[in-house]
């Protein structure tokens, strides 16, 4: 793992080179994608099944086979077992009641003048998921991204998810019975976006689309954006932990290693002003990685992209760390330390504040989305929640005489913009 010092004059540049990353850029896959693309807009269902066949090797011959109703997710609920259940809506419930109160209401006002004016919120009619399937697959996405929409208000949720070799994990399907999915699609890659975006004879067209994927997943998404919304360009995990002494160094090793663990272009930050702390990390580390199912993904994403920071002091690791913008930040130190440090953190995608709360309850629990910025554009990116599932309009209502001073000045400013036709239609009302 790379150790980077501040103080050395080669900081910024290697500070700079660690995080230079762009998950799209490849040509030759933005090619392939396009091609994707227009293909299933011709084609419909029968080529994103010749797809579906061809990359995941799915043994099903008709499209048919592909479709899962709700009837079919409770039975994968109905399967499990009691303790996964229960996990399950444990989870579930506190994603539901957190995003709850991120719902916003419509509301109005009158003006000195006699007209009103106001904002009208709307659920959007109906949305897609794309849930990374296999039998290592994520029901925790499931939860993150179909309970806001279901809370939002949305009136229909549509889900894929690749099944390679016809495989899924139960656990997924359970977990979209329980968020309230609708339709299930055991479709993946560019081909599930397509569809999603722009309909086919089975699959309806949504309004937006959001979950993470793999780089042709992102990669087609970018290139629907318009047709429909995203969520984000979803690059790999990230995790930025900063500590002084009193926490256990085999804490902080394995805080870094469950993000490491997810794929090789992952990347793990620790960031501390201690020098013995960064080296017993750094051992730590390395111990931990061999007793890891998951080591050669851990290994390849520390080695290649991961880094301990030295920093001067407490206030420089501030900088650091609203530098790197991360995707989670975990503020290893004493609540009261965590709390006045976060009052100068701005740019982060979550923050987990204290040497007691751990990224991994975020990924599952805890409650807030873990559907976050990643590769620093939490500068200006926020977690996924019920407003990305709602939009808004604006309301105006001008009475009889509260117009006239409205639209004198609009016919002033229209003439002056040279829109004669705009400045005929306000003087009209008065």
């Amino acid at each position: 793992m790379k150790i980077l010092r501040t103080n050395d004059a080669q900081f910024t540049e290697s500070f700079k080179k660690l995080l230079d990353f762009e998950i799209v850029t490849d040509k030759q896959l933005i090619n392939a994608v396009d091609t994707i693309i227009a293909d299933v807009c011709i084609h419909g269902d029968s080529h994103v099944l010749k797809l579906t066949q061809q990359f995941d090797q799915h043994p099903a011959q008709d499209f048919k086979d592909l479709c899962l109703d709700q009837i079919e997710l409770k039975k994968a609920f109905d399967g499990l077992q009691v303790d996964i259940k229960s996990a399950l809506r444990f989870a579930a419930g506190r994603i539901e009641s957190f995003h709850k109160a991120q719902i916003q209401q419509s509301w109005t006002f009158e003006d000195e003048l006699g007209n009103v004016l106001g904002q009208k919120i709307t659920p959007l009619d109906r949305i897609g998921i794309y849930v990374p399937g296999g039998l290592a697959s994520y029901p925790s996405s499931v939860l993150m991204n179909a309970i806001p929409a279901k809370v939002a208000g949305v009136t229909e949720i549509i889900m894929t998810v690749p099944a390679p070799k016809g495989m899924l994990n139960p656990l997924v399907l359970a977990a979209a019975y329980l968020a309230g999915v609708h339709k299930v699609f055991t479709i993946g890659g560019a081909q599930a976006v397509a569809a999603l975006a722009y309909g086919t004879e089975s699959i309806p067209k949504v309004d937006k689309i959001t979950g993470p994927g793999n780089k042709f997943v992102a990669a087609a998404k970018r290139a629907v954006f318009g047709k429909v919304g995203i969520d984000m360009i979803a690059g790999p995990s990230e995790i930025a932990v900063y500590a002084e002494t009193g926490t256990d160094p085999d804490w902080l090793a394995m805080d870094l290693l469950s993000q490491a663990e997810h794929d090789p272009i992952a990347q793990a930050i620790f960031i501390t002003p201690e020098p013995e702390l960064a080296k017993a990390v750094h051992d730590a580390l390395h111990k931990h990685l061999d007793d890891l199912p998951k080591q050669d993904i851990a290994r390849a994403s520390i080695e290649n992209r991961g880094a301990i920071i030295l920093v001067k002091d407490r206030e420089e690791g501030i900088e650091i760390i609203n530098s790197i913008a991360p995707e989670h930040l975990q503020l290893c130190v004493d609540d009261e330390i965590a709390k006045g440090m976060t009052e100068n953190i701005r740019h982060a995608g979550a923050i987990f504040m204290g040497k007691f709360t751990v990224e991994a309850v975020g990924d599952y629990c805890a409650g807030p989305n873990h559907v976050l910025p990643t590769s620093g554009t939490a500068r200006f990116s926020s977690p996924l929640g019920v407003y990305d599932f709602q939009k808004r309009s604006s309301l105006i209502m001008c009475s009889k005489d509260g117009v006239k001073p409205l639209a004198e000045v609009a016919s002033i400013l229209a003439k002056e913009e040279n829109l004669e036709a705009h400045s005929r239609s306000a003087s009209y009302r008065i």
